[in-house]
């Protein structure tokens, strides 16, 4: 899929990379759930489909805390307060922890409400908001988005169709 441009392939893209991968999360047997056994966000260490699913929720709800910084006027801390980007093996580790104590179906629950609260604020906002400047270095809000949504849902969907066929789950 190529890079959205406008808000309207941009919710086209979020929307599709989503529902193929929920569609791969919801083959995750509920025994394997928790076993770190994929190649995690770091490297060297390994996660499990749900640590997969804590990841992509907080970077959905990153993404939605950073939009509402900027609709408040406020400075937004990228990528989060505590981190730089050259500590995302880091950031993700805390991201594991941060739901550790949630099931398999609170999770995908999670998850789910993330990407429709996103779906929404991305819905509400114009093509020149989301498309018309620079808003993070060289990167427009759209694009910012797009990096947080739909480009980790395709990865996480990756990670998980080939975890699924080396467990021999396909």
């Amino acid at each position: 899929m190529s890079v959205p441009a406008s808000k309207e392939e941009l919710l086209a893209a979020i929307s599709t990379s989503f529902d193929k991968l929920i569609r791969d999360l919801d083959r995750v047997p509920s025994n394997l759930v928790f076993g770190a056994s994929m190649k995690g966000h770091a490297a060297g260490r390994m996660m499990s489909p749900a640590d997969l699913v804590a990841n992509l929720i907080r970077w959905n709800e990153l993404a939605l805390s950073w939009l509402e910084q900027d609709d408040r006027g406020e400075a937004v801390n990228f990528p989060e307060t505590g981190f730089k980007w050259n500590q995302l093996g880091s950031l993700a580790d805390k991201f594991y922890a941060d739901y550790e104590t949630l099931d398999w179906p609170e999770r995908l629950a999670h998850l789910k409400n993330a990407q429709a609260r996103l779906m929404a604020t991305v819905a509400g906002r114009s093509d020149v908001e989301l498309y018309g400047a620079p808003w993070y270095g060289k990167w427009t809000k759209g694009r910012m988005i797009q990096l947080n949504t739909s480009s980790p849902y395709a990865n996480a969907r990756d990670r998980i169709r080939s975890w699924l066929k080396s467990a021999a789950l396909n």
